[in-house]
């Protein structure tokens, strides 16, 4: 059995190939659930239900979504560059602990400036967190794999310290728990009675903008094009540190925003649980996406409905909720099977 490339790829295998590996994938887990005791189709049915099936439900989803864009933007960008980016998580703590230091009442604007100034400065804080890894890899040759994960693990004892110490907030009757962010910096509710915030409109434009800068402009082809080979990128006058460090300055903002838009939006406060692991997930959506801008939204919408949705499913038929990171793990095997598959052809002989 071998592989070659194919000559021509069909925009129609692009298309299906992804949904028909997601399919496969339910099918597939469809077993888990059936050895688990319950109905499949009842199942699968509740899982959509919870996911899908309200407008609370939409919403929660879309709540759990907006994260997840920015996170997995922020790996798109990264590994377009072959920045092995695995600090999401802590470039995320990184964005809240500046939406908290600054959004607590240090500074006082109204809302149209209050709002992007923290996103700014929240975006500043984490381009600053990769860029220290960046910086280590371009000059020192340091694996930024090791670097950016040993990180995430520094950032969160620091929030643990911060919490439980200087930012307690003594009107917490005990929790760890910083000041709540102003009402100027509070990010405005899209739908009444719901947890929908105004940061999935931020992280579905940063994608639209994501997805211009990569394929229309100079700095969008740098990337593409040290990631695809740095050698011949040099010859051609591109230079290779330089665009390193500038996607990492992108990648630590895009995940540091969506720390912003849990602590300005979700909790409206800063908790050492604003994130069950939003970074590390990041990887899988922008995996899931083919590193591609537009499809991190599509991606990050079909992660966290699996997760809203295996905790209605898990509640309705007594299935494990740990089925969801079946799900997503098998999902994104499948679907760079997919991808692959469109891209190479099977040839037996």
């Amino acid at each position: 059995m071998l592989l070659e490339p194919r000559t021509h790829t069909p925009l129609w295998m692009t298309i299906v190939a992804p949904i028909a590996a997601v399919f496969i994938v339910l099918i597939l887990c469809g077993g888990l659930i059936v050895w688990a005791g319950a109905p499949l189709l009842e199942s699968y049915f509740a899982l959509f239900v919870g996911a899908f099936g309200s407008k609370f439900a939409i919403a929660e989803t879309l709540v759990r979504a907006t994260p997840l864009i920015l996170t997995g933007l922020a790996a798109a960008v990264a590994f377009r560059a072959k920045l092995w980016n695995i600090g999401g998580e802590g470039q995320l703590y990184m964005g809240a602990l500046a939406a908290t230091y600054f959004g607590t009442g240090l500074i006082s604007l109204p809302a149209p400036l209050m709002i992007p100034f923290l996103f700014v400065v929240g975006a500043i804080a984490g381009g600053i967190l990769l860029l220290i890894p960046a910086l280590l890899k371009t000059r020192l040759k340091v694996d930024e794999v090791v670097t950016t994960l040993l990180l995430n693990f520094v950032i969160l004892l620091l929030t643990n310290y911060l919490l439980f110490g200087p930012w307690k907030d003594p009107m917490a009757m005990g929790w760890p728990q910083g000041a709540p962010i102003v009402d100027s910096g509070i990010l405005p509710n899209l739908i009444a009675k719901t947890r929908l915030h105004g940061g999935l409109i931020f992280s579905v434009l940063a994608a639209i903008c994501i997805w211009i800068v990569m394929s229309k402009t100079k700095w969008g082809l740098e990337i593409r094009a040290v990631g695809l080979n740095q050698d011949a990128a040099s010859f051609a006058g591109i230079p290779i540190n330089k665009t390193i460090i500038r996607t990492a300055l992108i990648s630590g903002g895009l995940a540091a925003c969506a720390g912003v838009t849990e602590v300005a939006g979700t909790k409206e406060y800063l908790t050492l649980d604003i994130s069950p692991g939003f970074g590390y997930t990041g990887i899988a959506v922008a995996m899931l996406a083919g590193l591609n801008p537009l499809g991190v939204i599509a991606a990050a919408l079909f992660i966290a409905g699996i997760y809203n949705g295996a905790d209605s499913m898990s509640r309705a038929m007594d299935v494990s909720n740990y089925i969801a990171d079946v799900i997503t793990a098998a999902s994104l095997l499948m679907v760079m099977l997919a991808v692959m598959l469109t891209r190479m052809r099977v040839r037996f002989g």
